[in-house]
């Protein structure tokens, strides 16, 4: 199994808590069920992405304003999606976007998704990366890469996405050597399509790789028609009992 060949110092045993990354539900008024279940005791939710129409929208969703009120009270961190296109959008509407879910959503953070991952695109990142931290005090930043990128990411960030997509393609996937430099909490996993009976080799791959922050479901993006991410997984209270207090009765 290739993703046991190197083994993180220190990730087995350690402690650390394993919780969920939500990256985005559908709109709460088509999705009710979901964003309500986020709410419920017990999830270890590290944090849950609101993602209003590709980013803020263009004005006030009364729907989006609720269901981020019910997770701030509820204790829950919630980030807003900000499209990076791989570096395609400009500096400002980058911010403008952000500045929008802080004005609006009044939001704890933002996940900037398609995050541009190699070398060259890292002295943008890190100017929008030190921009949302002004605007922002305190705001949790997650890079969206969906892949391993350049070493440099990890010095601005306070998580990388260091993988998003297939089942097929995770259940065979490394991890970079100098994410060993790194603890677990740095790093999260996006997965779809696992099915049910390999939830169990799921989250022992996340272990071994030092991700401490997932999401796994499911769903499929069904040729790229679909989000895999807006319906909840089918086996939702089997993953939260495995790694949180279970809430399933």
């Amino acid at each position: 199994m290739p993703y046991l060949t190197s083994v993180r110092p220190g990730t087995a045993g350690t402690g650390v808590r394993t919780g969920f990354g939500v990256p985005g539900f559908a709109h709460p008024l088509v999705a009710p069920a979901e964003w309500r279940e986020l709410t419920r005791p017990g999830a270890p939710l590290h944090w849950v992405v609101l993602n209003v129409a590709d980013g803020p929208g263009v004005r006030p969703d009364p729907h989006c304003l609720e269901a981020a009120g019910r997770l701030r009270n509820a204790g829950v961190r919630v980030l807003g999606h900000v499209d990076a296109a791989y570096g395609l959008r400009t500096f400002g509407e980058v911010i403008s976007d952000a500045h929008r879910f802080l004005d609006w959503y009044r939001v704890d953070g933002f996940l900037l998704d398609r995050c541009p991952a190699d070398r060259a695109g890292l002295p943008e990142v890190r100017r929008t990366v030190t921009t949302l931290r002004v605007i922002r005090d305190g705001a949790h930043i997650v890079l969206g890469h969906g892949t391993h990128p350049y070493p440099g990411y990890a010095d601005d960030a306070d998580q990388l996405v260091t993988f998003s997509g297939p089942w097929s393609d995770y259940r065979w996937s490394q991890a970079a050597e100098w994410t060993a430099d790194h603890p677990p909490e740095r790093f999260c996993h996006f997965v779809h399509g696992v099915p049910g009976p390999h939830l169990e080799e799921a989250l022992r791959i996340a272990r071994w790789q030092g991700a401490a922050t997932i999401y796994f479901t499911d769903h499929t993006g069904r040729g790229g028609r679909t989000d895999p991410w807006e319906p909840l997984p089918g086996y939702w209270d089997e993953i939260v009992s495995n790694i949180g207090t279970g809430v399933s009765e």
